[in-house]
């Protein structure tokens, strides 16, 4: 089995398992890479639903260019030094979109989960197990394509 389906079935574990499609990449990549911290998933709690369930920017999506920065971001305010964090950064942006249709959660579940109505709709109709899965297997797929080493 190549790591990337692997780390799919991690993840996608991961968001079964109750964490949201942010923190379920992020975990996973930072598994994977073996970047420990505390901090991780737990920074990416409030990313999940499009950004604080605003149905803003896609979770997996966030949580793929979270695990980016700490895998190749710096800690010095250097622009050079970010430099190849931001060019992976982007790649990964535009191949998400590229393959999913969309980088706005709203967008990709055709519900605006910051209307609590609509919420409780995507929870009815099962959205987030019949799409978001998919998602962060896309965001796993593509980072392990853009970094497929561990260290």
């Amino acid at each position: 089995m190549n790591p990337s389906n692997s780390l799919s079935e991690t993840a996608t574990k991961h968001f079964k398992d109750g964490y949201n499609c942010s923190q379920s990449v992020l975990l996973t990549m930072a598994e994977y890479w073996k970047c420990k911290d505390e901090l991780i998933p737990k920074i990416a709690t409030t990313f999940g639903g499009g950004m604080a369930r605003c149905g803003s920017a896609c979770g997996a999506l966030t949580g793929g260019l979270m695990a980016i920065g700490i895998k190749y971001g710096t800690n010095e305010p250097s622009s050079e030094k970010a430099a190849h964090a931001y060019e992976l950064a982007e790649t990964f942006y535009r191949r998400f979109e590229k393959q999913n249709g969309s980088t706005i959660c709203r967008e990709l579940l055709g519900l605006d989960l910051s209307d609590p109505e609509q919420r409780k709709k995507a929870r009815e109709e099962n959205l987030f197990n019949k799409k978001c899965p998919a998602f962060v297997k896309s965001a796993i797929e593509i980072l392990t394509a853009l970094s497929p080493d561990k260290t």
